[in-house]
């Protein structure tokens, strides 16, 4: 175990975690929302540190992320836990492990940062289960990281406080975010009062500089009504700027919500036409079967950019022929094209 940041100690040998808006009240021999934090005697330890229970190579389009570093592959990395409680978990048995059990393997930041290395790997992705919860584990691979050149992405829900996202986001190179919604949605499905949390995670990293893209899973009769897209879809325009790229992703039944049906095409075809309605250039739908809704195309004349085959590259560009108009791209260094 490894003690925690980002705490305080309290009476009674109780301490208080300050690492995303839950702020736990956690006593001794607890642990916090995460099911990761426990308080051992007035003090608070993380018990995900050097706790992998998954690492793979993956395309950084599974992420996904299309406008950053496009057609690299990278180590995904993972620890146990979460800070949130979705219905609707797609890794329900590594985010919330039956019975709290804490299981992974041992591993040091810096084997971490060597495998990738020895793998040819240009970064390191902190993905599949909420990488705001293994903050101090991660913050010593991303240093590492950056120092060997690799760049870091992070796959996340976003649910952090103001303290750890500015200091994280100075070794985060892109961040997908997953803007669930409304504070109805947050509050019923999410088990957290709004998302006003996310919405400053995500200011903080846009200050910091970091290459953002946000998707939305769309569950019908949750989240699938035009008024709730165009809501989150002006959120994102006017706060993260129109080329944040924007991926509506299909929900197929999983974990509490089995009885609910998978998203309509057409609904995910609607929410995309509001996007580009109201002024989104980068716009993607996902989990579904391939018909050109992955692809980049240029948002002047709609010549295609960059055609994806499932989770593959099988043309790039990055310059319009026709119009000349030059897509956001970011992470051009590890692709060889800077």
């Amino acid at each position: 175990m490894k003690e925690a940041l980002f705490y305080e100690k309290l009476d009674n040998g109780k301490v208080r975690c300050h690492l995303c808006p839950h702020n736990c009240n956690i006593s001794d021999g607890k642990t916090g929302i995460c099911g990761v934090r426990k308080n051992q005697k007035g003090k608070l330890y993380s018990l995900v540190y050097g706790r992998l229970c998954s690492m793979n190579i993956d395309p950084i389009e599974k992420k996904p992320l299309f406008h950053f570093a496009p057609g690299t592959n990278c180590l995904s990395i993972c620890t146990v836990g979460c800070n949130l409680n979705c219905k609707f978990c797609q890794n329900s048995e590594i985010s919330h492990p039956a019975g709290g059990n804490i299981f992974g393997e041992e591993i040091s930041p810096e084997k971490v940062v060597e495998i990738a290395r020895k793998k040819g790997l240009p970064g390191i992705a902190y993905t599949y289960t909420e990488p705001t919860i293994a903050w101090e584990f991660y913050y010593e691979v991303m240093k590492l990281a950056r120092q060997a050149g690799l760049y870091n992405v992070w796959v996340s829900n976003g649910y952090i406080n103001p303290e750890p996202a500015k200091k994280i986001a100075k070794f985060m190179d892109a961040i997908n975010v997953d803007l669930k919604g409304d504070i109805t949605f947050y509050k019923k499905l999410c088990g957290v009062p709004n998302e006003e949390p996310m919405h400053q995670a995500l200011k903080i990293y846009k200050k910091a500089g970091v290459c953002i893209e946000i998707t939305n899973l769309i569950i019908p009769g949750f989240n699938d009504k035009p008024g709730q897209v165009e809501s989150l879809v002006k959120w994102v325009e006017e706060n993260l700027g129109r080329e944040t790229p924007l991926h509506f992703s299909r929900f197929h039944p999983s974990y509490k919500m089995t009885n609910t049906e998978p998203t309509p095409i057409k609904t995910l075809e609607k929410a995309a036409e509001i996007a580009r309605q109201n002024g989104l250039r980068y716009v993607y739908i996902g989990n579904v079967p391939s018909q050109g809704w992955e692809d980049t195309r240029c948002p002047k004349c709609g010549t295609l950019i960059i055609k994806r085959s499932g989770l593959s590259l099988s043309g790039f560009k990055a310059i319009c022929d026709k119009c000349k108009l030059e897509v956001p791209i970011a992470g051009r260094k590890w692709m060889g094209r800077e």
